[in-house]
């Protein structure tokens, strides 16, 4: 049973940074690529950042581009989500996800709150 765990959100002012983690359990991520989304109040889910586990390949939305960085840590099979320079518009629940490359599988995890006050 695959399992993502995120944690490491929480309340920052804005310019703090916050790095979030997605613990991934039940199985090997190889031939994953893994993602965060988040969700602000109101608007649709929107994608963040990802990564192609195999072979690191990192991938960023306009909007996170330079301040986001994306990485995974094969020992710990956990991804992280650095972020820097936060800005009050970053405010969103983080979900992570896992997407196989090979098949339609998709996983979820409960997301994390991350907010940002100006």
């Amino acid at each position: 049973q695959v399992q993502l765990v995120e944690s490491g959100g929480g309340l920052v002012q804005a310019g703090d940074s916050l790095r979030l983690s997605c613990a991934a359990s039940g199985g090997s991520f190889t031939n994953y690529r893994m993602g965060w989304f988040r969700r602000a109040p109101g608007k649709e889910r929107e994608f963040v950042a990802s990564i192609i586990w195999a072979v690191g390949r990192t991938s960023y939305a306009d909007s996170v581009k330079a301040r986001f960085t994306i990485s995974r840590d094969n020992a710990k099979n956990t991804v992280y989500l650095e972020m820097n320079n936060l800005k009050p518009e970053d405010t969103a629940v983080y979900y992570c996800a896992a997407s196989s490359l090979s098949s339609s599988d998709n996983y979820w995890g409960q997301g994390t709150q991350v907010t940002v006050s100006s």
